[in-house]
């Protein structure tokens, strides 16, 4: 496999990453919901990212496709590339240490092994500083809900286990075995979240928390009661790139907003 001077990405994140590391122009074909930065608007389009045209792949003559397994249903891409016999990697992320590791990956593969360890690097430095800001706080309990019908929640070895403890909070679900879990009213209820979090994948605007905070039996959740029910878009949150650790430097003050009060 060549150092990728014809990079197709099938996931968002990867071209963020991609283009992180400054090698947008090496992107030949994005998936659709690729949509950041800028520079990649006018690249063509290959289907959603559960569903990708191979045959338009292959058109694009890749000598690397990024491809990912963040999403159940994803395996379906990575059958089909093997099928084509395209040059295919496909990346896992597992928690918030696994995207700085697919970062690294990315830029070896890539050829710029160096600028992926200063991407991965500047990224530690902001996240090891959201960790002393939070280190002596009080931990919130968080709902992180990621689809509303079925309600599902974000689980255990998510990324966003990771990002909540960052963040000086602690997600109710982190005991789920899976990393998204479709849970019920009860038992989101049993859990007694202190701040819910919405943040429905794919949403091109953002969830109405007073619709949310209407569901059945809802009224006995703290979150809700407190009305601590905070919306938020996806790209900052669902896509394990570096847009993480903007969602994690906000997400600071969602959970403990008592930190910045003393700020001009």
């Amino acid at each position: 496999m060549s150092a990728g001077k014809r990079i197709v990405s099938l996931v968002a994140s990867n071209t963020e990453i991609v283009c992180a590391l400054g090698l947008a122009d090496r992107l030949v074909g994005v998936d659709d919901f690729s949509d950041f930065p800028p520079e990649i608007e006018g690249l063509p389009r290959l289907g959603r990212d559960l569903d990708i045209d191979v045959d338009r792949v292959a058109d694009l003559r890749p000598d690397l496709v990024l491809a990912s397994l963040s999403v159940p249903g994803m395996e379906r891409n990575v059958e089909r590339l093997r099928a084509r016999g395209l040059p295919y990697v496909a990346v896992r992320s597992q928690g918030l240490d696994g995207v700085l590791e697919d970062i690294l990956r990315i830029g070896e593969l890539t050829g710029v092994a160096t600028a992926g360890k200063r991407l991965a690097d500047r990224l530690g430095e902001r996240i090891r500083r959201v960790a002393q800001r939070t280190a002596g706080v009080t931990r919130t309990r968080v709902y992180w809900e990621w689809w509303p019908r079925p309600y599902i929640a974000a689980g255990g070895p998510s990324w966003i286990t990771d990002l909540s403890s960052l963040a000086g909070g602690r997600n109710v679900f982190d005991d789920e075995p899976r990393e998204s879990a479709t849970v019920s009213t009860e038992a989101v209820t049993a859990r007694s979240p202190e701040v819910a979090v919405i943040c429905w994948c794919g949403a091109r605007k953002l969830p109405n928390p007073v619709l949310v905070a209407r569901r059945p039996g809802w009224g006995e959740i703290p979150a809700v009661r407190d009305g601590r029910l905070h919306a938020v878009l996806e790209p900052r949150y669902g896509r394990p790139g570096p847009r993480l650790v903007d969602g994690l430097e906000e997400l600071v003050s969602i959970l403990h907003p008592e930190l910045f009060s003393g700020s001009p």
